[in-house]
């Protein structure tokens, strides 16, 4: 693990990898490197004009890439269901999802499902298109694997069960690390279930650190925080400048992490790879909240998310 790279990724030949959010930044390069090493990588994005882009991009940039667009909004549950009903159709099996896009601290809103859009799309939109895609990850036999992206700021607190949707009290920030925390309690669930069934799937979390994407410049400006939106704009562009600096590391550095879970030897189920230094670094088993390897919260957090998307993992039994 010391010092891994993405030349270390082993030959991805043969699979098929679906990578949420992968027109910019961590997505855009996990995309990347997974199409480099010879995988055929299904970009799955909001965006028709940006997921497009992002096709064409990475074409040019590795030439002979099998590379394809496909539209999908975690904050629409129907073009959920049709994304994996239409991946099902042009293939057979999927052997790596990538969880990786999603939203941060932004003011109170809903998805197009009701929920709130930050639990809504950095949770639920993943719970199920992970469930739905299942079948397909299960077909591909022991080799498969779920990577869910999750955050350092998973520690700003545990989910609230009796306020999924922080609809009593919502700070935009406790929200975004509630979310967060759910990614890794899913993680955590998910493992227990997949060896409860005698799966070999192995499903792992991993958190880029302070990594120059458009994640961190989004979230600021919508709460009319002036200099900490110019603040965060000059560390991404500082970042992306010189590839690495005290303060971001670029977002190809930030997708190592996830790129890492995805395909290093000897990764364990459930575990939670981030940088080595917390903020920045190479690819490091990370520390977690105790909350976050909690399984009556696991179970809890299950249960809920199947009654509030109305996905079930019917391909797992307990």
């Amino acid at each position: 693990m010391p010092g891994w790279k993405a030349a270390h990724i082993p030959d991805q030949s043969g699979r098929t990898a679906v990578v949420t959010g992968a027109n910019s930044g961590i997505g855009y390069f996990a995309a990347r490197e997974l199409a480099r090493r010879g995988a055929t990588v299904v970009l799955a994005c909001r965006s028709a004009a940006r997921g497009r882009a992002a096709e064409v991009g990475l074409r040019a940039e590795v030439p002979g890439a099998d590379v394809r667009f496909m539209p999908l909004d975690l904050a629409d549950l129907a073009t959920v269901r049709e994304f994996a009903r239409e991946f099902g159709q042009r293939h057979g099996s999927l052997d790596l999802l990538v969880n990786n896009a999603g939203v941060m601290a932004l003011p109170y809103g809903r998805t197009a499902d009701g929920f709130e859009t930050q639990f809504g799309v950095n949770h639920l939109g993943h719970f199920a298109l992970t469930g739905l895609l299942l079948p397909g990850l299960l077909a591909a036999g022991s080799g498969a694997r779920i990577v869910n992206l999750s955050s350092g700021f998973h520690a700003l607190g545990d989910v609230d069960h009796e306020d999924l949707n922080g609809e009593r009290r919502y700070r935009r920030w406790i929200a975004y690390g509630r979310s967060k925390t759910a990614n890794l309690l899913f993680t955590h669930e998910l493992a227990r279930r997949l060896a409860a069934a005698g799966s070999g799937i192995v499903t792992a979390a991993a958190h880029p650190g302070y990594s120059a994407t458009n994640l961190h410049v989004g979230a600021t400006p919508q709460a009319g925080t002036t200099l900490t939106s110019r603040i965060a704009v000059a560390a991404n562009h500082l970042g992306n400048a010189v590839g690495n600096t005290v303060i971001a590391q670029s977002a190809a550095s930030g997708a190592l992490p996830a790129l890492y879970a995805a395909t290093a030897p000897g990764i364990r189920p459930d575990e939670f790879i981030g940088p080595r230094l917390g903020w920045r670094g190479a690819p490091a088993r990370s520390w977690r909240a105790k909350w976050t390897l909690d399984d009556t919260s696991g179970e809890r957090l299950w249960a809920a998310s199947e009654k509030l998307t109305g996905v079930s993992y019917t391909s797992l039994s307990r």
